[in-house]
């Protein structure tokens, strides 16, 4: 069995890290810098940096301070948001990270991916999709800029396009979870992980280490991304892959 990752984010708007729940009532959580340092001294095995205001005001990511968050990192680095052309995905990539994450330009222009992967290789695209439950049709919708946008795209079905386009990953977030702390949608991860070949980051919920097992053995994710427990040091990189380790899942 592959070994399981897990993966600290940094939700970023004007320069600050913030957490909110279901992506409203954002509160500061610290400096992008810092805590960058912090989760590669404590043995994360990824970061993820996600610019979240970038496309709903129209503007590219933050370069300066992605720069700065790589100079600090020893460890894969992938950053997301107003990613639109392949001259953007090759300043994210040139300023230190590793991968870059596509989202809402990912949904409205699809070749994107397919350029991305050809151009840099299907290892440095990761498609990131925010799902909601949508109950006039017992699935899941996708949801772009920064959750504010509903399409008519199912989730899993996105997912299999993304992936077929040349996505070398999906990031998953579930948006009936996101900050909620009780737990990944296992459900929604599951369907999604089962329907596409390439690694699938579970995102929204995590709340304690029972949940990244439950995830990764429930929900058959590769990876498992969390933010407020770790910015606010409810438990520790450490101590979630020491439960795992003693549940006998195979962790780095």
């Amino acid at each position: 069995m592959l070994t399981k990752r897990l993966i600290p984010c940094l939700d970023v708007k004007n320069g600050r890290v913030v957490k909110g729940i279901q992506f409203n009532n954002l509160r500061d959580s610290g400096d992008p810098v810092e805590l960058a340092k912090q989760y590669d001294r404590e043995g994360a095995d990824e970061l993820v940096f996600l610019d979240i205001s970038a496309t709903n005001e129209g503007r590219e990511t933050m370069i300066e301070v992605v720069r700065s968050v790589a100079e600090q990192l020893s460890i894969p680095f992938t950053v997301g948001g107003g990613i639109k052309s392949l001259e953007d995905i090759k300043q994210i990539l040139r300023a230190g990270a590793d991968k870059v994450s596509l989202n809402s330009s990912a949904v409205s222009n699809p070749e994107l991916i397919k350029e991305g992967a050809r151009y840099f290789g299907s290892q440095c695209i990761v498609v990131a999709i925010d799902a909601k439950y949508d109950p006039v049709s017992d699935g899941f919708k996708v949801y772009t800029h920064g959750g504010h946008k509903k399409t008519d795209l199912d989730a899993v079905e996105w997912a299999q396009q993304a992936a077929a386009y040349g996505a070398g990953e999906i990031l998953l977030t579930s948006m009936d979870c996101d900050g909620e702390k009780s737990g990944f949608n296992l459900t929604l991860t599951k369907k999604i992980s089962e329907a596409v070949t390439v690694p699938v980051i579970a995102s929204g919920g995590a709340g304690c280490a029972d949940d990244f097992y439950d995830a990764f053995i429930e929900g058959k994710a590769d990876a498992a991304l969390a933010a407020s427990i770790f910015h606010y040091k409810e438990t520790s990189i450490d101590q979630v892959k020491t439960f795992l380790k003693e549940k006998g899942v195979a962790v780095r």
